[in-house]
């Protein structure tokens, strides 16, 4: 198949190099509208949604393809190919960012850069020595929801991703000079506005093929491909994530050679949504560095 139609595939800007966009579970392309237009002049812009989300082909779904995030991982290198993308920078969020990650092991000739916005390898706590946030018991009673109370499960779950504090402006309407400007917290419209954005986006999901994406976010162990990345790499996180911690973040950050590690002093796990202006000017400087 096609897989320029299969992932809903969308290219815009005026520039040369290409910029992938993989957004994060329970989310469409859309997630990226506040900081992919900071890009538009400089760069090509590649926005796509995972198979079964957004508008993507249903019906390419495939039960052993999709069951690891592997197979996103294909989707990802297929579409390199076929759109014939090279000097490819992957800007990935949460799952998206380890898809992201495995996309650019398996293409290497092709991609030359990373940027993991709240990412996580594994969000199962190992101890004594990994801290990923959740025990097992956690996870399978969020799974367990998700088949019961779909309602409830969004309910819960998208508060904790937006957080509660974010810039207003976003990205594309901020200006060089105006980067370093303090954070400004939400109001109360925004917030709830980005929290029914999400909740919306997940309910919106076919229920079988969000449920198995789930467990196949929440239950993979990528920790040993982290050590197999050649490309210089950026992450981002907020320094209270309750998805994805910030031990995560210092863990990545360790074991990805030649990254960075920028964390913005906020709530949330999609700074991309609240704090777009900051998570671009890490991005631009990323990439001037890179």
């Amino acid at each position: 198949m096609n897989a320029l139609k299969r992932n809903n595939v969308v290219i815009t800007g005026t520039g040369k190099r290409p910029m992938v966009f993989a957004h994060g579970f329970g989310c469409d392309q859309q997630m990226w509208r506040f900081v992919a237009p900071a890009f538009a002049n400089n760069h090509s812009l590649v926005l796509f949604d995972h198979v079964g989300c957004g508008k993507s082909d249903l019906a390419a779904y495939d039960d052993i393809r999709h069951a690891t995030l592997e197979g996103y991982a294909t989707d990802m290198a297929e579409i390199f190919e076929q759109a014939d993308l090279q000097d490819v920078v992957i800007v990935g969020h949460s799952v998206g960012a380890i898809i992201g990650l495995l996309g650019a092991n398996r293409s290497r000739q092709r991609v030359t850069s990373l940027v993991l916005v709240s990412p996580s390898p594994r969000y199962l706590n190992d101890p004594p020595d990994y801290c990923g946030g959740f025990e097992r018991e956690d996870i399978e009673g969020l799974i367990d929801m998700m088949e019961s109370n779909m309602l409830g499960w969004t309910n819960f779950l998208a508060p904790a991703v937006v957080g509660t504090q974010a810039l207003v402006k976003p990205a594309q309407q901020m200006t060089p000079e105006r980067k370093q400007e303090p954070t400004q917290a939400l109001t109360q419209d925004l917030t709830q506005e980005l929290t029914q954005e999400l909740t919306d986006s997940f309910c919106a999901s076919d229920p079988y093929i969000t449920r198995r994406f789930a467990l196949a976010t929440f239950t993979a162990d990528n920790r040993a491909d982290l050590l197999h990345v050649t490309v210089p790499s950026l992450i981002v996180q907020c320094s209270d994530d309750a998805i994805a911690p910030r031990s995560v973040g210092e863990y990545m950050h360790r074991q990805l050679r030649g990254s960075s590690l920028r964390v913005i002093e906020a709530s949330g796990h999609c700074p991309h949504m609240t704090h777009p202006a900051q998570t671009a000017a890490q991005i631009q400087e990323h990439l001037a560095q890179a």
